[in-house]
């Protein structure tokens, strides 16, 4: 097979496994009324779903770079698109026990393979980082954006039943294991530098400027998507506008993740383009203050450019930052294990908080807050250097 073959075989590989990696999570938010009516849970019970694939994130993202160097990031990738598809299946057949069971099973199906895409790529095909990376986080992106909007008509109009809809994803899975199956054979590379034992990323400065820049744009992401309809709501929104609004702002965050890549790779430093993209949040967040639909909708643009941004540049930061295939797997397994336990954390405390001054401006600050911390580690994370 021609270079070219096997690198368009990568390419779409890459492509499938993408799109794969937030649809099974994308896709329960809106059916939580349907699985809560059918299995007869709390509203604790039905949330803690979106919680448990969080912390299985933060807990296995630890774990993935070991299987990657004990199989070879083509295999495991492999394994984690299988666990994915076999979570999702066993999630429907039963009951809550099945369902929580089912849920795992996919959390580490879906970090396994999302650890170890950025060092795979980076050891394949080097000169297309920017490119590779744009693929990912857009594939990622536009279908968790996919997944929100179709589950709920596959399930009522199609007739398929939560269940059916949940199901249903697991074919685009099945794809992505079928194309995959070129990439498990060793590859050979006269790049000797993958063989070059990793650096330690957890007593590394950098790598945790790397790491809480991360956290913070997970933050703010998961904030968002969870209490911004509550809040437009509460202001007045009817709950399909304030739907749409959530879509918008998902949708035009491709814009970020698909362009920014490419820009980073290009340029020596990255930090003017992180200051560029935390100015927008400050004028973003600050715009939510003033209660006007066109203001709003304005200020979720920037929201939602600026959050696309952020991912890609978080990403790119990981391949960047390190010299050796082994160090990128385990900065990539560090970034994304704290990335995860401050996005389950941030929708939380700003709950708590909510439940106790009851005032939405609280939300705004929050996210401000968090936007004084992007900046902090994003600017030094963005200098040209190496974890040493």
């Amino acid at each position: 097979m021609s270079k070219s073959s096997r690198q368009t075989l990568l390419i779409l590989g890459i492509i499938l496994v993408s799109i794969n990696l937030r649809t099974s999570i994308a896709s329960v938010g809106p059916l939580i009324p349907f699985i809560r009516e059918d299995l007869g849970i709390s509203n604790g019970l039905a949330g803690f779903l979106t919680t448990l694939s969080l912390l299985t994130f933060a807990i296995f993202s630890l774990f993935a770079p070991s299987i990657g160097k004990r199989l070879g990031h083509g295999k495991a990738i492999f394994l984690g698109i299988f666990l994915l598809v076999i979570g999702v299946i066993i999630r429907v057949l039963g009951g809550i026990e099945l369902l929580y069971f089912g849920t795992a099973l996919t959390g580490i199906g879906i970090v396994i393979a999302n650890v170890l895409m950025i060092p795979f790529f980076k050891a394949r095909i080097p000169e297309k980082i920017g490119l590779m990376t744009a693929i990912l986080t857009t594939g990622m992106s536009l279908f968790a954006a996919i997944a929100s909007g179709i589950s709920v008509p596959m399930a009522v109009d199609l007739d398929w039943g939560w269940r059916g809809s949940l199901a249903s994803w697991s074919i685009l899975m099945i794809l992505a294991l079928v194309a995959w199956i070129p990439q498990l054979r060793p590859h050979q590379s006269g790049n000797q530098i993958k063989l070059l034992p990793a650096k330690n990323v957890w007593k590394s400065r950098l790598a945790w400027q790397v790491t809480l820049f991360m956290g913070a744009q997970s933050v703010m992401y998961f904030t968002m998507i969870t209490w911004l309809p509550d809040m437009l709501i509460a202001r007045g929104m009817t709950p399909v506008k304030a739907g749409i609004s959530l879509s918008y702002m998902q949708l035009i965050s491709l814009i970020g993740t698909f362009f920014i890549p490419g820009l980073l790779i290009r340029l020596k430093e990255q930090s003017n383009v992180i200051l560029i993209v935390g100015i927008g949040y400050i004028f973003g967040y600050g715009a939510l203050f003033i209660q006007n639909e066109v203001i709003t909708f304005a200020a979720l643009t920037i929201i939602g450019i600026g959050s696309g941004a952020s991912l890609s540049i978080a990403y790119t930061l990981i391949s960047l930052r390190s010299a050796e295939d082994l160090t990128t797997a385990k900065l990539s397994g560090m970034v994304q294990s704290a990335g995860y336990v401050l996005a389950a954390l941030g929708p939380l405390i700003f709950g708590i908080s909510m439940d106790m001054f009851g005032n939405w401006n609280f939300l705004i600050w929050f996210l401000l807050l968090m936007t004084v911390q992007f900046l902090f580690f994003g600017l030094p994370a963005g200098r040209d250097k190496k974890i040493q």
